[in-house]
């Protein structure tokens, strides 16, 4: 969701009232002083450089709070710091509940991979047979697109939310966007390329992905991710919340910051049907931890669709990352590779990452946009560290 949360950005200065009640810090040495808590953790064994990132995202990066989960074979070990609420001043809660944005495509693929495994779709199968005349225009053809290349994002399908009007949502937060009609924002724009050819990340292959799993299944897609995914796993924590504006409790409020020094804006009530199958889940640290463990373990997934997952599509990135099948592997600075994703919505930013011998890191920040790019290398490095700290060969 980093492109709507970019975008929208700009409609938050355009729409935000003069007076929100909500704190205008003078400066970026107010805002540090003011957004700084003491990191906590439910284990003694210390995660010293972990806490310096939590608190150097509360601080210099300018978030109102941030949580680190960490699990792996010897403890587990939740961090914070920072607020959940600028009014209150309450701090982060260690269960909070959050938007996890993209981190819903890994969930949206597993669904997908197992009714492959069930024999009920073809990952390279055209998207046609199964949502006959829905990816038309523009160069953009549902003939010549696969399953695979929607979940892969080699599909060349335009990103929705690189056109999505910011206004609208910010004028109208609680409004309802259907999948289709997102889809068709995207598709009155030409392909990025040829299907298959090249590589770039477009959430609109996960609309109609959604849309393909309930075809097939005769269910909404959020009904199979709680049918085979949280209720197998007892994630007591997620939820699909379709129109649902608001977050269980415990949780931090989502803020959003147009300018450097800008006050806060509070957008934690939202209508998430704007990220739908691409970004719309709610989760914590302790659910996407076990999430992640199950998937790259093999609990979620036959040997040969787990396969399939994890053979990667390079993205060009010059940090070694790779693009599976809503997985995304990255090199850590251990030794190895760990599997995740990241997610933006409106109000915060994730990620999280699992390797496979059992170690588990999740963060959370509650502001986007209106976060620099810091705050994304943090909130990674921060998910490096917790998963490095789990290795008995890592330095601390």
């Amino acid at each position: 969701m980093g492109a709507l949360t970019a975008a929208v950005a700009i409609g938050v200065t355009v729409a935000a009232p003069a007076n929100d009640n909500i704190p205008r810090q003078n400066s970026a040495a107010t805002a540090d002083a003011a957004m700084v808590g003491a990191a906590e953790s439910t284990d003694s064994t210390g995660h010293p450089r972990l806490r310096r990132l939590l608190h150097r995202l509360t601080t210099v990066d300018g978030a109102p709070g941030a949580l680190a989960e960490v699990r792996h074979r010897r403890g587990s070990a939740v961090l914070t710091s920072g607020v959940a609420d600028v009014k209150s001043r309450a701090p982060v809660h260690r269960d909070s509940r959050f938007r996890i944005g993209s981190m819903t495509k890994p969930f949206v693929a597993t669904v997908m991979l197992q009714l492959v495994g069930e024999r009920r779709v073809a990952l390279d199968a055209p998207v046609e047979r199964y949502l006959p005349g829905v990816v038309r225009g523009h160069g953009n053809d549902g003939r010549r697109i696969t399953v695979r290349q929607l979940l892969q994002h080699t599909s060349g399908v335009p990103d929705f939310l690189d056109h999505l009007r910011p206004q609208d949502i910010v004028n109208d937060p609680l409004a309802h966007h259907d999948a289709r009609d997102l889809v068709d924002i995207a598709l009155t724009h030409p392909s990025n390329f040829e299907p298959g050819t090249d590589w770039r990340y477009s959430s609109t292959g996960y609309l109609p992905a959604g849309m393909i799993i309930e075809k097939v299944t005769g269910h909404p897609y959020g009904e199979e991710i709680q049918r085979r995914i949280i209720k197998p796993l007892g994630l007591r924590e997620t939820s699909v919340p379709g129109d649902t504006t608001r977050i269980p409790r415990p949780h931090p409020r989502g803020y959003v910051r147009p300018g450097k020094d800008a006050p806060f804006r509070d957008i934690t009530a939202i209508n998430p049907s704007a990220g739908g199958a691409s970004g719309e889940l709610i989760s914590s640290g302790t659910d996407l931890n076990r999430f992640l463990d199950a998937l790259v373990r093999g609990e979620l997934l036959r040997p040969a669709q787990r396969r399939e997952m994890m053979k990667t599509q390079p993205t060009g990135n010059p940090d070694g990352r790779a693009y599976g099948l809503g997985l995304e592997s990255r090199p850590l600075p251990c030794g190895g590779l760990y599997w995740g994703h990241t997610g933006d919505f409106l109000g915060f930013e994730t990620a999280g990452g699992a390797t496979v011998d059992g170690r588990q890191t999740t963060v959370m920040v509650n502001l986007g946009p209106g976060s620099t790019d810091a705050q994304s290398d943090d909130i990674e490095a921060a998910v490096q560290t917790g998963l490095c700290k789990g290795r008995a060969s890592a330095a601390e």
